[in-house]
């Protein structure tokens, strides 16, 4: 845990950093810092530590990387947001998936935000939902409105498609998740209908540039 200097100016807008990146953290940070109605109350570098200091501090905002060890990112918005109905989170991340913006802002987050766009758009973004409002950039409702309708797979099929990317056979799967092979073929089925592809091949790939597997 980093954490920083606990006597902060009156009225500035507090977020919690939360990346696995000491360097990233420290990185947005100072440009948080720098902004002049902003500070950082704390960094966290995982999402049991986001967890931790958010109880806390109690920010106003949030600023949640995705890929963290042990809780994932979504995951650790979603409980805070079963705890905290008014927590405010804006995403910060590598991740340019539809299904992974999709899952951030069902799970409670009102901003995505890509690493590497420039820092203005993150400024923006904390400025926005700290005053209640939405940000999400171009790219990122691009990627959005490419989702496919009925598209969305049920924690099973995301199961077996996890397993058909670590290159499981379908007897594998049904091994490894205590079903017959009938039914894992069935699933598989229903993955390449839903990802509207023609082989699993085909259905790994297009996992893995929409976010629903991570390699």
């Amino acid at each position: 845990m980093d954490k920083l200097e606990e006597v902060k100016p009156a009225g500035k807008i507090r977020v919690l950093v939360v990346d696995d990146h000491p360097i990233m953290r420290i990185g947005i940070s100072a440009i948080i810092e720098a902004t002049p109605d902003m500070t950082a109350v704390a960094q966290a570098g995982s999402g049991e530590e986001a967890i931790e200091l958010f109880e806390k501090y109690l920010p106003d905002i949030t600023l949640m990387d995705l890929r963290l060890p042990g809780i994932s990112g979504v995951e650790a918005i979603r409980i805070l947001v079963s705890r905290h109905r008014g927590a405010k989170f804006v995403v910060l991340t590598t991740y340019e998936g539809d299904e992974d913006i999709h899952q951030a802002l069902q799970a409670g987050a009102r901003s995505y935000i890509i690493k590497g766009m420039p820092h203005e758009a993150l400024v923006s973004a904390l400025h926005r939902v700290h005053a209640g409002g939405r940000f999400l950039p171009t790219p990122v409702t691009q990627a959005l409105s490419s989702r496919l309708p009925n598209s969305e797979l049920s924690a099973r099929e995301r199961e077996v498609l996890v397993l058909i990317a670590g290159g499981k056979s379908n007897k594998e799967i049904a091994t490894e998740l205590g079903i017959t092979e009938s039914t894992v073929k069935c699933h598989v089925s229903v993955i390449l209908m839903r990802l509207n592809v023609s082989d699993r091949t085909q259905a790994v790939v297009t996992a893995i540039q929409r976010g629903l597997v991570h390699v």
